[in-house]
């Protein structure tokens, strides 16, 4: 027996939330279904796909408790279809389908039962450590995307998080870029504690954080296979990525020859401009930095050989040698779009070193990408 009612909007946004958990090619059919459960004062929804979980719970008036699976796209679909206003929905017993009536709309929906959906993790115990969303937010935009995408070396593919005191250390690295972030916690941790966290995982969790305005709460289970993330009214669970990650401090060039100080949003134009030549000449925009007292410039350039080619220049406060270094135009921009503040430097050394970036003004991010070769 099932019988609850709750709003069309909360059961909308509701399913949207869980939704991105919903396995794309279920290997259990049922992992393409919702878990719907009426408890208590709420209806609680929930969906994994084995790698992450996602639960959360609306505001809703039980008069019967109970549970079901419901086909995660179908139940959705429909509910978005629907007018806003009170949606009713009633299960006379586990085989009967699931009746949703709302205005002059009513479907009857067949689910599985829900004693063969995948229990969803509890973690109860373990080291846990609360972060400000919104910090937590622009780590996650400034770090994330630098993780593999294929899964040659699993675990390239996550963030690997060290927790140390009061300070949470983000990295993720794909061979051709590392991306480090700093950020402070809202409470210290007894011991240092490091896990590879899965980069798709963050990228759901900055999902959910968007509205999020207390504290982030996040638990690592004692086996450290496990973290659960804990927002108002939804907690998300992931596996934890095992092995060991590169040792990335020794990627991160201790000194440089030529340093440039450039505009932040000029310096993203100018790239974003080169890459379109770039496309048809494998991903280079070369860069030539040129210092002059007081009036220094980064000239940034991209030639396709059937196409054409561009040339940009960029004021910068350069100190140091000349120099030229050509980059992939993909991570060039990937990097200044996620930047903070007005202005960002570039350190460089050869054209067969990495170039290093960092926010003029903070010291909590450092983005190193390696040069290509050219001839010049």
């Amino acid at each position: 027996m099932m019988k609850v009612s709750c709003s069309q909007e909360d059961l909308s946004r509701g399913l949207a939330v869980v939704g991105r958990a919903v396995a794309t090619r279920a290997v259990l059919p049922i992992t393409s279904n919702i878990l719907i459960a009426a408890e208590g004062s709420q209806l609680k929804l929930a969906a994994t796909n084995l790698e992450i979980a996602i639960t959360c719970w609306i505001g809703a008036t039980i008069e019967e408790e109970g549970t079901i699976t419901l086909p995660a796209k179908l139940v959705t679909d429909f509910v978005n279809s629907l007018p806003s206003g009170r949606i009713d929905m009633a299960m006379p017993s586990q085989s009967q389908p699931v009746e949703l009536t709302c205005a002059r709309y009513e479907a009857h929906i067949s689910g599985l039962d829900a004693a063969d959906f995948p229990p969803i993790p509890k973690i109860d115990e373990g080291v846990t450590i609360r972060v400000k969303p919104d910090e937590l937010r622009e780590a996650i935009n400034q770090v994330a995307f630098a993780a593999a995408s294929e899964e040659s070396r699993p675990v390239l593919t996550g963030v690997h998080a060290d927790f140390d005191g009061d300070q949470l250390t983000l990295a993720a690295a794909d061979g051709f870029r590392l991306a480090v972030r700093k950020l402070s916690l809202d409470n210290v941790v007894d011991e240092k504690i490091a896990v590879i966290i899965p980069a798709r995982a963050l990228a759901e969790l900055n999902r959910l954080i968007t509205d999020q305005e207390e504290p982030v709460e996040l638990t690592i289970n004692p086996k450290k296979s496990q973290v659960i993330f804990k927002l108002r009214n939804i907690e998300m669970v992931s596996q934890l990525i095992q092995g060991t990650f590169p040792n990335y401090d020794q990627l991160i060039p201790q000194s440089y020859t030529t340093r440039a100080v450039v505009n932040l949003a000029d310096f993203l134009r100018a790239t974003r401009s080169a890459s379109i030549f770039a496309r048809d000449g494998s991903g280079i925009v070369r860069l030539q930095i040129m210092p002059k007292d007081g009036n220094g410039k980064i000239a940034i350039s991209a030639r396709a050989e059937e196409v054409g080619d561009n040339l940009g220049e960029v004021d910068a406060a350069v100190e140091g040698d000349e120099s030229k270094v050509a980059f992939n135009s993909k991570y060039l921009v990937d990097v200044l779009a996620v930047l903070a503040g007005d202005e960002v430097v570039l350190e460089t050394t050869t054209s067969s070193s990495p170039g290093v970036l960092r926010p003029v003004g903070k010291d909590n991010y450092v983005h190193v990408v390696m040069p290509m070769f050219v001839q010049w």
